[in-house]
C-alpha cells in the first residue's frame, strides 16, 4: 500500500509539473514566431507562374497572423528564389532546413524542382506542400501533392477531345516541355490513347527545352500533321514562359481552336496576360480550379485577394488574375 501511494504522489507530482510546462509553454509561445518556408522561383522561366504563389502564401500568413497566429505564435516567412535551376532548388531547401529552420515549406512548380528537393525533405526529415499538378508515380511522407493527377486532369480532358462536344478528336498531338512531368504524363495518355483504339501512327509527341521561344517549325509540323485527313488536337504541357511564344505562334499562323483544338494543363490568365488571345478564342485548358468559378467561396477568394494585390503593390495589381496552384 505505502508503495501504491507513493507512485500515486509520483504520479500526481508528474502531472502537475507537466500543467505548469504547458501553461509557460503557452505563454512563451505568445512572444515566439514560427518559421515557414517559401520556395518558388521569382526570376528564370518559371517566375511567369510562381511569383504569384510566393506572393498568395504570404497573404495566407499575413491572414493567419491577424488571427492570432498557429498555436499562438506568428509566422515568419522565409522567402528564397531557385531561380529556375533546379540543383538550386536543393541547396536552397537545404538552407530552409537546416539554417532557418523553418517548420514547413510552401514551394515549387515543376516536377523536376520537386524531384531535386525530395531527398532533402526525406534526409531532413522537412515537411513540403506541392501545389501543382503532377504526373503521379510518386509519394513520400514528407509531401503534401494537393495538386491533380493524370487520372483527375489529363485523361479527363483527352476524354473531352475524343467526345462529340470535345470535336471527335482522332489524331493527338503530345506537345510539352522536356522534364519528368509532360514525358510521365504523356507516357501515360499514350497508353489511354491505344486503349481507346488510337493508332501509334495518329499520336505525335514532341518536346522543347525550358524557356524555348521559337516555336515556328513546332507549330508547321502540327499544321502538316493535322492535314492528314483525320481530326487532330493537341495536348501541351508547355511550362513557364514557353507558353507566350507557343500562343503567338498558333495566332500568326491562323491555327484556330476550330481547326486544331489546344488543351493545356500549365496556362492559365497569368501565363497569358502579355498575349493578344483574340485568335486564341476556342483553345482549352484543364485544371481543378477556373478563376471564373461562380461560388461564394470563389468570390471572397478574389476580393480578397485583389484586396492585398493592391496594398502590396503587386505588378499587375490593376487587373488581379488568380488560378489553380493559388
Amino acid at each position: 500500500m505505502a508503495n501504491r501511494r507513493g507512485v500515486i504522489k509520483a504520479l500526481a507530482l508528474s502531472v502537475t509539473l507537466g500543467l505548469a510546462g504547458i501553461t509557460s509553454s503557452a505563454a512563451f509561445a505568445q512572444a515566439k514566431t514560427v518559421k515557414v518556408g517559401v520556395l518558388h522561383s521569382l526570376s528564370g522561366t518559371m517566375a511567369i507562374s510562381e511569383t504569384v504563389l510566393k506572393d498568395v502564401a504570404l497573404m495566407a500568413f499575413e491572414e493567419i497572423n491577424a488571427k492570432g497566429g498557429v498555436m499562438g505564435m506568428k509566422i515568419e516567412p522565409v522567402v528564397v528564389d531557385p531561380a529556375s535551376n533546379w540543383p538550386l532548388f536543393a541547396e536552397k531547401a537545404r538552407g530552409l532546413l537546416t539554417q532557418d529552420k523553418v517548420a514547413a515549406t510552401f514551394g515549387c512548380w515543376t516536377s523536376v524542382s520537386r524531384k531535386s528537393v525530395l531527398p532533402v525533405f526525406e534526409e531532413l526529415n522537412g515537411l513540403l506542400f506541392y501545389p501543382v499538378q503532377y504526373e503521379g508515380e510518386e509519394l513520400s511522407k514528407n509531401v503534401f501533392y494537393t495538386g491533380a493527377a493524370p487520372n483527375q486532369q489529363a485523361i479527363p480532358a483527352v476524354e473531352y477531345l475524343m467526345s462529340k462536344d470535345g470535336g471527335s478528336a482522332k489524331r493527338f498531338v503530345l506537345l510539352g516541355t522536356d522534364y519528368v512531368y509532360p514525358r510521365t504524363t504523356n507516357k501515360i495518355l499514350r497508353a489511354f490513347l491505344k486503349a481507346k483504339g488510337i493508332p501509334e501512327s495518329d499520336i505525335m509527341e514532341e518536346y522543347t527545352p525550358f524557356g524555348h521561344s521559337d516555336y515556328q517549325t513546332i507549330i508547321g509540323k502540327i499544321k502538316k500533321f493535322a492535314g492528314e485527313g483525320k481530326k487532330t488536337a493537341v495536348v501541351s504541357t508547355i511550362n513557364g514562359d514557353s507558353n507566350v511564344p507557343f500562343y503567338k505562334e498558333l495566332g500568326n499562323q491562323g491555327l484556330k481552336a476550330t481547326d486544331v483544338p489546344v488543351v493545356a494543363f500549365s496556362v492559365g490568365e497569368e501565363e497569358l496576360r502579355g498575349v493578344d488571345t483574340k485568335p486564341l478564342v476556342g483553345h482549352l485548358a484543364a485544371w481543378n480550379y477556373f478563376m471564373s468559378i461562380k461560388d461564394p467561396a470563389n468570390d471572397a477568394f478574389k476580393k480578397k485577394w485583389a484586396a492585398y494585390a493592391k496594398k502590396a503593390k503587386l505588378a499587375g495589381a490593376d487587373k488581379p488574375l488568380t488560378n489553380d496552384p493559388m
